[in-house]
């Protein structure tokens, strides 16, 4: 494998139309006074940054880790109305849902979202028959206006031959439904993209330390570069706590009596690699509420996932042998012993469901966001679901809007009069995106791999055509970065210039696909530290 190590010449410059530096930043950020300072760069955070940057007002969005660094991209990839809703009788929220998952893989980010075909086995003696199942996916598809399709049965042999690790012993019927899914961490990241399009400043690896009062307002905060040890600080007429797990910290920064607000739940997932070909996703009923889901997700199977509460540091979470055992017992209710060895996990990942405070199971409770004011001014948000996160940003901006004395003023767009499906960065036809990359490679030189572009079409959209510009001009960009994996140097230099990447965990985890690959070497991670200036 070619490392950076035999290919000095690439340097560490930053190219040309690149992001500020993080000196500019902290200077720009310190200097201004802005009409709303966000702590947390989530996508909870982010869609909030975005809608109020597109309302026209000053917006700072600053994170002490990366962005979506935990719990959003910690997801199961999922834009799905929720079918276990229903079992509530929570027919208004599966709709809502839906309406938003629509939207965005069809209108907001088609390039970066896509079809999935669900399996629902019935197995006899299982928490659900057949008809129950059968009409719930129908009902399913109605509230989706039927775009996915017509819920219905399917014979187990059939669906055996879109999943041959499905088991099909004591396999009665397969329920079919369709929802969408994404690569939450690309998705996220193309979200923050867009705010700083529309205007907001934003800095990654930036700790919040302590919080700014003026005569007992919140107004701001102080701020420490992880990444240099500077510190500065950021003023804001508003201050909005969106720090998911963490928000009661905050909280407590404004007011140290300051009563916890929020319960966490621990979701565990699984990657594996796969021993055949997955052309649809199961989601198997485990008991009456919970479904576990086995999704074909990059190439790779995502297992999962658990939901038990969660009392730690958040900044600790993480998988454990009961997890992992508990994913691979639940997963065999419905897939083969040989697609669950343990030798095929590559790699294992946990984030935490920000809950309602308050009793009772975590996997009955609602996934509903919560907005609370502190005695500060400042406003707290947390909790939700990642379908949703255009909706969350627009109702947190219709909050702001009607808090008392306006002190966002009124010199900016409502949030009501803004376009309902403003696409994101790249937006475009990830096929024809994946055509284009491969008929107009280089004339001297080989092409672009079908895979590589095709994986750059659904991870860029039309931005694919800037790395492939920076691979076409440098031969050593275009190399992989792993020969089992589809993406090429040209992203780690497009991630350090264009998307805020300042550690080789951005890179790897979260810009590309090499850790949950497992092939995140301590050779490749050295070369993409090389490559970021590190």
């Amino acid at each position: 494998m070619t490392t950076l190590q035999s290919v000095p010449a690439l340097g560490t410059h930053p190219a040309s139309g690149s992001l500020p530096s993080r000196a500019e930043t902290r200077d720009r950020l310190s200097k201004a006074t802005y009409d709303l300072l966000v702590i947390g760069g989530g996508i909870l955070g982010i869609s909030t940054a975005w809608h109020a940057a597109q309302s026209g007002l000053r917006v700072a969005l600053v994170d002490a880790g990366d962005f979506a660094g935990a719990t959003s991209s910690a997801s199961s990839k999922l834009l799905h109305g929720g079918l276990r809703y229903l079992q509530t009788g929570a027919v208004k929220l599966v709709a809502e849902n839906h309406f938003e998952r629509r939207a965005v893989s069809r209108q907001v980010a088609p390039h970066l979202a896509n079809p999935l075909t669900f399996y629902l086995p019935v197995y006899k003696g299982g928490p659900h028959g057949a008809a129950k199942l059968g009409a719930g996916v129908f009902a399913y598809s109605a509230l989706s206006a039927f775009g996915d399709g017509v819920g219905h049965l399917l014979s187990p042999a059939k669906a055996a031959q879109d999943v041959p690790e499905l088991r099909t012993d004591n396999l009665k019927a397969v329920a079919v439904y369709g929802d969408d899914q994404m690569n939450d961490a690309r998705m996220a990241l193309m979200t923050v993209r867009a705010a700083v399009d529309a205007g907001a400043t934003v800095l990654n690896h930036a700790e919040v330390t302590g919080l700014r009062f003026t005569r007992g307002r919140v107004t701001g905060a102080e701020l420490k570069d992880r990444t240099s040890g500077d510190e500065f600080g950021v003023s804001a007429r508003l201050v909005l706590n969106a720090t998911g797990p963490w928000v009661d910290h905050l909280r407590k920064m404004e007011d140290p009596n300051a009563a916890p607000s929020i319960r966490l739940s621990k979701g565990a997932h699984l990657v594996l690699k796969r021993t055949a070909p997955w052309k649809a996703a199961l989601a198997t009923p485990i008991d009456k509420y919970r479904i576990t889901f086995a999704l074909p997700w990059e190439d790779m199977l995502l297992l999962g996932t658990t939901d038990e509460e969660y009392e730690g540091d958040p900044g600790q979470v993480e998988v454990t042998e009961k997890d992992t055992a508990q994913i691979l017992d639940e997963a065999a209710f419905s897939i083969r012993d040989q697609q669950l060895s343990r030798d095929l996990i590559t790699y294992a990942f946990a984030g935490l469901r920000v809950l309602p405070g308050g009793p009772g199971d975590t996997s009955k409770a609602k996934r509903e966001t919560v907005v609370t004011e502190g005695r500060g001014g400042m406003l707290s948000v947390a909790g939700g679901k990642w379908t949703t996160f255009r909706h969350i940003g627009r109702t947190v901006m219709r909050k702001l809007e009607q808090l008392p004395g306006h002190p966002l003023g009124e010199d900016y767009e409502s949030v009501s009069t803004l376009p309902k499906r403003l696409p994101l960065p790249g937006i475009a036809n990830p096929n024809a995106v994946a055509h284009r990359l491969l008929v107009d490679g280089p004339a001297p030189g080989p092409r672009m791999a079908a895979d590589t572009a095709k994986h750059l079409a659904t991870h860029y959209g039309s931005l694919s055509f800037d790395i492939a510009r920076m691979a076409n001009d440098n031969p050593d960009l275009a190399r992989r970065i792993h020969p089992d994996a589809p993406e090429i140097w040209a992203q780690v230099a497009y991630a350090r210039d264009h998307e805020w990447a300042e550690t080789a965990d951005d890179v790897l985890r979260r810009r590309t696909t090499l850790t949950i690959r497992g092939l995140a070497t301590d050779e490749i991670r050295a070369d993409v530290e090389k490559l970021l200036g590190k």
